[in-house]
């Protein structure tokens, strides 16, 4: 479900290693937020989370998620919230090394990474939950406020938009392009390039650049909305995620 491999100074590379498509069920979630918090503990000086060529992570498990009932759907998002939280706390600087393809909770967990770097060309990235009926929840479109701007983050989340690595880098989605078969390298390098910094002053730095963001996310207990899991089980959006499994399934 993950790999976790080392690089030289301290880089600790974790994986998603779920086939296909690296889609985000509960037990990926946890083992990914396991490994986020434990890297430091095991010598991690900062973090690269890479997905596997071609796609990074093509999201939530739908068809999964939808086989549980309220409560089970109440766990998930905590966790997924959990993760989130564990990623924007971490104290060593995280780096998306964003594989290929990024659907929504793919997109998601790059936000809360120091810097994102992409594969350029055919990939797609963004926050497309309104298309297949979910709203975005206030503490996510925040991290995407952070990230490319109030009004830009208004239009992409009210329209669901995916857009290519092209124009999410120009409009600092994601911070850099590479070839798809180089971005952890040069994941790899970029981190390492910061890690040279003098590291005390680096990470106070960086703690306090990032305050905003763990002033929102360094709780995550209460976080989640219960508004948002009764618009789960609402008709309209139990039709539209049928309707894409239907979709999945009949490719």
């Amino acid at each position: 479900m993950l790999d976790i491999l080392p690089h030289d100074g301290g880089i600790h590379e974790i994986r998603l290693a779920r086939a296909p498509v690296n889609a985000l069920d509960t037990g990926l979630v946890q083992a990914l937020h396991e490994a986020v918090a434990a890297a430091p503990g095991n010598g991690a000086r900062g973090i690269v989370l890479s997905g596997a060529q071609g796609v990074f992570s093509a999201g939530v498990d739908v068809p999964s998620l939808l086989q549980r009932d309220r409560a089970g759907v109440t766990d998930f998002w905590n966790a997924f919230f959990a993760l989130c939280g564990a990623i924007a706390s971490s104290p060593v600087p995280t780096v998306a090394a964003i594989t290929g393809h990024s659907p929504a909770g793919g997109a998601v967990l790059a936000l809360f990474c120091d810097y994102r770097i992409m594969a350029h060309g055919i990939y797609k990235i963004g926050l497309n939950e309104v298309q297949v009926g979910l709203s975005v929840p206030e503490p996510i479109q925040f991290a995407m406020r952070r990230i490319v701007g109030t009004y830009r983050a208004e239009r992409l989340l009210v329209s669901g938009t995916m857009v290519d690595a092209e124009q999410a880098h120009a409009i600092g989605l994601v911070d850099e392009l590479s070839a798809v078969e180089q971005v952890v390298q040069r994941a790899v390098i970029w981190l390492g390039e910061l890690l040279k910094l003098p590291p005390k002053a680096m990470l106070r730095t960086r703690a306090i650049a990032r305050a905003d963001l763990l002033e929102v996310w360094g709780d995550t207990t209460d976080l989640l909305d219960p508004g948002f899991i009764d618009d789960f089980f609402g008709d309209e959006t139990q039709a539209m995620l049928q309707a894409l499994v239907a979709r999945l399934k009949s490719k």
